[in-house]
């Protein structure tokens, strides 16, 4: 049997026995070379490839299958190569990759052989390739569902946020925008005098009172890797193994940020301990910022809020006094067309009639507010519109938050349609 049927007939045998019987085989077709065998979730050859580190064909006399994946309306579908025999050229130097897929429990695994000259000339592939994967260049690296993947458009998203959007009251706003900076700043200073580099900081506080936009802010502002994890789980493996994958991915791409954004929903009695130990173990975790956000610190394990060397820096986001109302209102109308504006009067009555609102709902007074204008065409004044909505929010508080997550969508609507600056 030569190369042509290789993959059809490994992918025909018991998972148990893929791997040896190519590996075998290999051995036999190729028995002056080297083969380096591997399955790294780092391995992104096609991503070498796309940025002409390596220079890549298929070999014609092997059927290679490619998986098309939609990505969405106006984006470019993304090519998964799942089983191929590839000829590769890179460091003047012409090889060939074995690439095949199959199931192993629930996942689904690439494996990889290289067969090269030397086994060095091999594993230096191997490792620049890895190497090459790890580096996070203008993007978000994304946890989820037991998988990584690099967002480019979350991270484009995190580039629009910033502090100077962002209303909190001024010592909350000093301390985020210098504690952090200075962390980075100080890694020479903390190993003088033998303090570990790294820090961990958790944003408290009821919704929609600003804690994931300072997230996105400090993350903008501070321009260092981010791993943002949105869950634990997975179809496979264990939430304990899963943690150990972002926390040894976090240690290779230090320093860098890691986003756990409502911790009380990921941690549990069944992961906590090992949690605990990632966060705080033997491992050194240097250069490591983590940062984790909470609607409800009552549920999380004092050995996680309060033992100190884990989260050590507490920020707490409450719900926005008159000041910060009143700037939020002013910031708002301020980037209104003027005849959707208060006046300066009603501004204040609002203030004084929003007790207990979080920014979500101020936000959605603003929203709600222009949509009824718009839907009255214009023949009430803004002013009488805005009062109005005031009265019809405060019989929502302490809803189901349906109110806050619809303001979003619909004020992109308006901006288009009222052509606003926001």
């Amino acid at each position: 049997m030569g190369i042509e049927n290789l993959i059809s007939e490994a992918l025909q045998l018991p998972n148990d026995l893929i791997a040896y019987h190519v590996a075998r085989r290999l051995a036999e077709l190729y028995p002056q070379e080297a083969i380096v065998e591997g399955h790294d979730w780092y391995f992104d050859l096609e991503a070498y490839g796309r940025a002409d580190k390596c220079f890549v064909v298929e070999e014609r006399r092997v059927f290679n299958h490619v998986r098309n994946i939609w990505e969405g309306v106006g984006k470019k579908q993304k090519l998964i190569t799942e089983n191929s025999w590839l000829k590769v050229l890179w460091n003047n130097q012409l090889f060939e990759i074995v690439l095949i897929t199959w199931t192993e429990g629930n996942c689904r695994r690439r494996h990889h052989w290289i067969i090269a000259e030397s086994r060095e000339f091999a594993e230096a592939f191997f490792d620049a390739v890895c190497s090459f994967s790890c580096e996070v260049r203008g993007e978000i690296v994304v946890y989820r569902d037991g998988y990584f993947e690099k967002s480019q458009e979350l991270f484009q998203s995190i580039k629009d946020a910033t502090f100077d959007k962002l209303v909190l009251a001024e010592s909350l706003r000093t301390a985020l925008e210098t504690d952090f900076v200075q962390f980075f700043k100080s890694r020479e200073t903390y190993e003088k005098y033998g303090i570990a580099w790294k820090r961990g900081a958790i944003f408290i506080g009821p919704p929609g009172n600003g804690k994931t936009h300072a997230v996105k802010a400090l993350i903008n502002k501070l321009d260092k890797p981010c791993i943002y994890v949105r869950n634990f789980t997975a179809s496979y493996g264990t939430e304990q193994e899963n943690m150990a994958e972002v926390f040894g991915r976090a240690r290779m791409t230090a320093p860098c940020i890691v986003v756990l954004e409502d911790l009380d929903a990921m941690i549990n009695e069944a992961n906590r301990a090992f949690f605990l130990n990632e966060l705080d173990g033997f491992q050194m975790n240097k250069g490591l910022m983590v940062l984790a956000t909470t609607n409800h610190p009552e549920k999380l394990d004092a050995a996680i809020l309060d033992r100190p060397s884990r989260f050590d820096r507490k920020y707490n986001f409450n719900l926005p006094g008159e000041s910060e109302r009143l700037a939020y209102l002013n910031y708002w109308n301020d980037e209104l067309q003027p005849e959707m504006r208060i006046t300066e009067s009603t501004a204040n009555l609002v203030v004084s009639r929003t007790g207990g609102f979080s920014f979500a709902y101020l936000k959605e007074l603003v929203v709600s507010s222009m949509v009824k204008w718009i839907s009255n065409h214009q023949t009430t004044s803004m002013d009488e519109v805005v009062l109005e909505q005031v009265e019809s929010l405060r019989g929502q508080l302490g809803g189901t938050g349906i109110v806050q997550q619809s303001s979003n969508s619909r004020f992109r609507l308006l901006k288009r349609a009222a052509n606003l600056m926001f």
